[in-house]
């Protein structure tokens, strides 16, 4: 679905491609496949190669099928008109493992079995290989990973935003009869199923103070100078439908620092503080959930959350403003779904990105962010609601705060045209949690 993704104008040489060459579904063209990626992409020959190499020779081998679709479907999406997308925001995708999926979805399954066992292989030893992709843990995920697939199936063109997680949630080994976590280094012999879109960056901002000014126009504006600005580096995975042509995307990302590494400060022996920025920001997304009974805990959950919905979001509107869109209309190319709570702070961010970024009225980008979002449940419990301290949410994105009370401000007021002479309503219905100290209801968003 992104026009960043490169396409070849030349389709029909593409789909003469996939009945013969490497690429075609004949066992031969499989062999060929998987001697041409050991050779090519892993530099190794059978008599060297570890068990490793001949999973990811296979593998690279099938994401060759995959990669045909997913241009083709891309290529479909830009020609037709107005077509609508939908984006899936979730803070986890519980995929499984793609090899043994990818060869049923493509059907090829009994030619790949036949294509390793002539070259002396087994198919069930390389597809065990494969390690668990570290980007989901529970239901929430795995119901992420269902929609994308079906919506792949459906031949409906979707995109997944998420977090490319270095580590996942972790390994458990048993020491001395305790249970002891590890991390799970999952990504350690790199993911074939990946392809790095460093193109497509976008910067994320935290902290800070917002400053009021006005425009050219005479209009009352806020801008946001940040305290912290990190990038959000993109990887797309092929998310292939059964049996189908259509490929959809899901776009996971990475988050880095503008400069990784202080030369000055490496140049005066301050060795880590050359790399302090480095650590800071790529914490951002090095493990899923991380444990948020510490005040830390908690701010990096926060700004995992925010990183990888404004990430999202940018790319949105970057898109969408290339194919000479025009922003009033942006709920009509995009539906967004957010899987449960966690991705909530989207409904402030659209309304930052339109009202500050991009200079929409506020009545105009409210209309457009409610015809935009859509919303998954998954529990009612209040423990499990998402919502965070004033005075961490306010440190961290002050311009979101400004933002929630506002939209809340004009809610209360329909709220009390309504319910005249009934506090405790208010209070109740109130994205602000009053009782005690101050909270946040990003579920009420």
């Amino acid at each position: 679905m992104h026009p960043s993704t490169p396409a070849s104008a030349d389709s029909e040489g593409r789909n003469r491609a996939v009945t013969d060459g490497c690429t075609g579904p004949t066992v031969e063209a499989l062999k060929r496949g998987f001697t041409h990626n050991l050779f090519f992409a892993q530099g190794k020959f059978r008599a060297i190669a570890t068990k490793n190499d001949l999973y990811m020779a296979l593998a690279y081998t099938v994401r060759d099928h995959q990669l045909h679709r997913w241009i083709n479907t891309i290529e479909t999406c830009l020609k037709r008109k107005e077509p609508k997308v939908v984006c899936y925001l979730s803070a986890e995708f519980l995929l499984g493992p793609r090899l043994g999926n990818g060869l049923v979805n493509l059907g090829i399954s009994d030619e790949a079995r036949q294509a390793v066992a002539a070259l002396g292989l087994d198919l069930d030893e390389l597809i065990e290989q494969e390690p668990e992709p570290g980007l989901g843990n529970g239901g929430l995920g795995r119901l992420a990973a269902c929609y994308l697939d079906s919506l792949s199936t459906l031949e409906i063109p979707a995109v997944g935003y998420g977090i490319r997680y270095e580590f996942g949630i972790f390994t458990q080994e048993m020491r001395d009869g305790w249970q002891v976590e590890l991390a799970d280094k999952w990504l350690r012999l790199g993911d074939p199923w990946e392809l790095p879109r460093p193109e497509s960056t976008v910067e994320v901002n935290f902290g800070g103070h917002t400053e009021a000014y006005t425009d050219g126009q005479g209009r009352y504006r806020v801008r946001w100078v940040p305290g912290q600005v990190v990038k959000g580096i993109p990887y797309d995975l092929a998310i292939l439908g059964y049996r189908v042509n259509t490929a959809n995307t899901l776009r996971l990302w990475k988050a880095e620092a503008p400069e990784s590494f202080d030369f000055q400060e490496f140049n005066v022996g301050d060795y880590y503080g050359a790399v302090h920025d480095k650590v800071v920001s790529e914490n951002i997304t090095k493990v899923l959930y991380p444990n948020d009974e510490p005040a830390q805990g908690k701010q990096l959950r926060l700004e995992q959350q925010y990183f990888f919905v404004s990430c999202a979001l940018q790319d949105m509107i970057r898109m969408y403003l290339q194919a000479g869109g025009s922003l009033a209309h942006f709920h009509e190319a995009f539906a967004v779904q957010l899987n449960d709570t966690h991705p909530s702070i989207g409904v402030a961010e659209l309304m930052r990105l339109l009202v500050d970024e991009h200079q929409v009225g506020w009545e105009t980008a409210w209309d457009i962010t409610r015809k935009t979002f859509a919303y998954t449940n998954h529990t009612l419990l209040p423990e499990a609601l998402e919502k965070w301290p004033i005075k961490l949410f306010g440190s961290l994105l002050p311009r979101h705060l400004e933002i929630i009370y506002e939209i809340n401000r004009r809610f209360l007021e329909e709220v009390r045209l309504k319910y005249p002479n009934d506090p405790a309503r208010i209070a109740r219905m109130s994205l602000i949690d009053e009782g005690g100290e101050r909270y946040v209801r990003m579920a009420y968003l």
